[in-house]
């Protein structure tokens, strides 16, 4: 299953403190596609996956210059 977290226009720390909470909702193995603006996120996201043990499956620029990731929670 998947899921989408659109952070879009918000700043630090409301992407994390969103994602952390989305994390905590989902099963083991699910991913979550988030979109988001703040520069922040670019050392934020992969931060938060790194200290958890989430996998970071993607990371990349959009052409309209935000910000994609996919990331997939680790199994209990």
């Amino acid at each position: 299953m998947s899921h989408i977290l659109d952070t879009k226009g918000l700043i630090c720390p409301e992407p994390i403190m969103l994602l952390h909470k989305m994390v905590r909702q989902i099963q083991g193995g699910e991913r979550i596609e988030i979109l988001a603006t703040d520069p922040a996120t670019t050392r934020d996201i992969p931060n938060f996956c790194r200290h958890l043990g989430h996998s970071l499956e993607s990371q990349e620029v959009l052409d309209d210059g935000s910000y994609r990731y996919v990331l997939t929670k680790k199994l209990a």
